[in-house]
């Protein structure tokens, strides 16, 4: 997704696209931690705006996805600045930021908002209940989709009483979850990912296929998680520019620590080494 450079804040004549009627239908990724919440959102962000750019080429003024994360503690105030910090605007003391990023949005032509760790959205304090008004109003005034992320967002709170009822009601949960093993298309899908993580080391003696080949093992290493999976490979990648070998092996991965939930989802689905048979003594 492009950023562009930091500027002063030009204030825009309002365009027809700067008027909405009401909040587009949106999208609330849910799901735990390591699940690939994150990677959903930027990679939906990345090909809409590789579509967007294809459709127009000769346009370099359209910024058409705007991402950020939802800092702790988060105010009214702190939303209108990481729309603003996103687009690289600075402004001058009592400024009316909200209007102006609203304007700037519409000028560029932003389609698609990615927000990402809502959990930190606490709707049962004061500010974060203002905060979650100020997402409200930005959906309602900008002409753009908006595509959330966050930890378990239906355990907290955030659709509960009239906010977050409003909140229900405007964006399809989409749930993560590890990925499932079962023989079959399951598992063919997760040899997938991992081929399509090998795809993008750049190691000089690294022999295509060696992970697919280990799609077991990085299974039960990982516990079926994305963020586990990717975390084993960096590290393992780490090392081997390190030591000089450029390549991954079984060894390698074993050398690498994983977070503690992957270490306990190992324990729980790592097969079961068969028992020896004894001879029965008469």
């Amino acid at each position: 997704m492009t950023r562009p450079s930091r500027t002063s804040f030009v204030p825009q004549q309002a365009t027809e696209q700067d008027q909405q009627i009401s909040a587009r239908r949106g999208i609330n990724i849910s799901g735990a931690s390591g699940t690939g919440k994150t990677t959903a959102l930027s990679q939906l962000g990345r090909a809409h705006e590789i579509a967007v750019r294809k459709r127009h080429p000769r346009d370099r003024s359209r910024l058409p996805v705007i991402y950020f994360t939802v800092p702790p503690a988060a105010t009214p105030k702190t939303f209108a600045m990481e729309f603003a910090r996103f687009f690289g605007l600075d402004f001058p003391t009592r400024f009316n930021i909200t209007d102006a990023v609203c304007a700037t949005a519409a000028h560029v032509l932003v389609d698609l908002v990615l927000i990402d760790k809502l959990h930190n959205l606490n709707l049962a304090t004061r500010t974060g209940a203002e905060a979650s008004d100020q997402l409200k109003y930005f959906a309602e005034r900008l002409p753009a989709t908006f595509a959330y992320a966050g930890i378990d967002v239906e355990d907290q709170g955030l659709f509960a009483g009239t906010r977050g009822r409003q909140i229900a009601g405007r964006f399809t949960v989409i749930p993560t979850t590890p990925f499932p093993h079962a023989p079959g298309a399951d598992r063919d899908a997760w040899h997938s990912l991992v081929g399509t993580l090998e795809s993008i080391l750049r190691l000089h003696h690294h022999q295509p296929a060696t992970l697919t080949g280990l799609g077991e093992y990085l299974y039960h290493r990982s516990g079926g998680m994305i963020g586990s999976l990717s975390q084993l490979i960096r590290g393992a990648a780490v090392l081997a520019i390190e030591d000089g070998s450029e390549r991954i092996t079984e060894d390698l991965l074993e050398m690498v620590s994983v977070d503690y939930a992957a270490e306990r989802s190992k324990a729980l689905t790592a097969p079961e080494k068969p028992r020896s048979c004894r001879r029965r003594v008469a």
